[in-house]
């Protein structure tokens, strides 16, 4: 009851705390449903019990804000219900649309007291600024503007932005240094850390992506991993600002960020997405697979090809070979006979000469001796001056067929391949057949030179005629 003091009526501060509860009690006798941002969730594990910070934001200023209660109870089945339709928990900083009944107690003041919230309107509301954002982009014409670019054949340095212990980010390089030990492939990798969710996120990311822009020659892909969530925590990721960001970065943006469905604007705009940074870190190493095993096939063609082509080559050399000592075989045995026969015929030679000259002797013998010794002396001195003179002739003759025969012995020796090849000169092949006009050869086309001590590979780069014209 009032009590008058000092001609005043005055009321108990309980009085007045009642009447507001009446009034508000019939004014607000059903529950209500609001639609509002929950800024802070407040959540008290011990009790189980929520104290939500509910705000209304006009141009990015609060403009209404209220303390609402959600009890255990309540919590729990609202909870399960996100749980159910978004694949992720009731959160922070997401906006929501409540039944909420609206009360006051005279202890603790106005309470809005929750107790059921739509999580398709959550989840619409994301989608609404999702379809905006992509609008936005396409109609500045950059919406596949890094999806354009070129990636590296072999993409090594990665720029990475994740959270140091986010288990995407773990799974991530434990992939890269499985291929390390498996195939010997190389990756550099730096990490830029950043929150992966919530609405600071977006100007986390963007912060990292504008200072991997700074040293992007430094790098071949930028890769953003984040091990997994629902689509209300990937929300960030349909903001203009963080996808504008990634469509207009100047190398090829990769992303993992761990969801199956309902792309995300960032991951639509970005080069190449896959679901999770395991399979993420799968297509970079399928790039270095697709340029490691034709190579490898290349490499076992050409060193099939290259013994091939050396034991054909082998087998013709040693052919050669054989036909040459045959040929020289024939060559020194017909030089010889031919000797042989010299000497015979000089040795008959000189015998008939003799029988003669004895002949002319007997005949002549009974009138030399009649006509004077010194006739006989004269003719003794003659023979003798002869004999010298054919054993002359035969060691000149002799000598001169040796002479001939050590020119032809040198002469096949000089023309041997082996010594040829050990004065500079060499062999050269196209497709296993040797090079002798330049005709033959086209530019680009590969050539073997067979040298002294091993053999190169070349290929043409010009091919002319010389200015003799030969």
């Amino acid at each position: 009851m009032s009590e008058i003091i000092n001609n005043r009526k005055v009321f108990s501060l309980l009085e007045v705390t009642k009447s507001i509860e009446k009034t508000i009690a019939d004014r607000y006798k059903s529950s209500y449903w609001i639609k509002a941002e929950m800024n802070n969730l407040n959540h008290y594990s011990h009790s189980g019990h929520c104290y939500p910070d509910l705000v209304e934001k006009e141009n990015g200023q609060i403009i209404a804000q209220v303390r609402a209660i959600l009890w255990k109870n309540d919590y729990q089945n609202i909870n399960a219900s996100f749980i159910q339709v978004l694949k992720e928990p009731l959160k922070d900083g997401i906006k929501i649309l409540i039944s909420a009944k609206i009360g006051f107690h005279p202890k603790y003041g106005l309470s809005l007291r929750i107790i059921d919230i739509d999580p398709s309107f959550t989840l619409g509301d994301l989608e609404k600024e999702k379809q905006e954002t992509i609008k936005k982009l396409q109609l500045e014409g950059i919406f596949d503007t890094n999806k354009k670019l070129q990636i590296p054949l072999l993409p090594q340095r990665i720029a990475i932005i994740s959270v140091e212990t986010s288990k995407g980010y773990a799974d991530f390089l434990d992939v890269l240094e499985s291929a390390n030990k498996s195939w010997n492939y190389k990756f550099f990798h730096i990490l830029f850390p950043s929150l992966l969710q919530g609405d600071k996120a977006i100007k986390n990311i963007i912060n990292q992506l504008r200072k991997i822009r700074m040293v992007s020659h430094h790098f071949d892909v930028v890769a953003i991993l984040r091990g997994g969530g629902g689509d209300v925590g990937l929300s960030c990721y349909n903001h203009y600002d963080l996808a504008k960001e990634i469509a207009l970065f100047p190398i090829p943006i990769i992303t993992g960020i761990g969801h199956a469905t309902n792309l995300t604007v960032t991951e639509m705009v970005s080069f190449k997405n896959e679901i999770t940074p395991t399979k993420l870190a799968e297509y970079l190493i399928q790039k270095f697979h697709n340029f490691s095993v034709p190579i490898q096939k290349a490499q076992e063609k050409i060193i099939d090809k290259a013994k091939r082509l050396i034991q054909e080559e082998k087998t013709k050399f040693n052919s050669e070979i054989k036909l040459f000592r045959s040929v020289v075989s024939n060559i020194l045995i017909s030089k010889r006979r031919n000797v042989t026969d010299s000497v015979r015929s000089l040795s008959q030679n000189l015998k008939f000469r003799v029988s003669k000259e004895n002949e002319s002797i007997g005949y002549h013998l009974e009138t030399i001796r009649r006509n004077s010794m010194n006739l006989l002396s004269l003719e003794k001195n003659s023979l003798t001056l002869i004999s010298s003179e054919l054993n002359r002739n035969i060691k000149t003759e002799l000598k001169n067929e040796n002479l001939i025969l050590n020119n032809f012995e040198k002469n096949i020796e000089f023309l041997n391949p082996q010594n040829i090849l050990k004065r500079g000169f060499s062999i050269t092949l196209l497709n296993g057949k040797s090079l002798k006009n330049y005709i033959d050869v086209n530019i680009n086309d590969t050539i073997n030179t067979i040298l002294h001590k091993g053999e190169l590979k070349s290929k043409i780069i010009i091919s002319k005629e010389n200015k003799d014209g030969k």
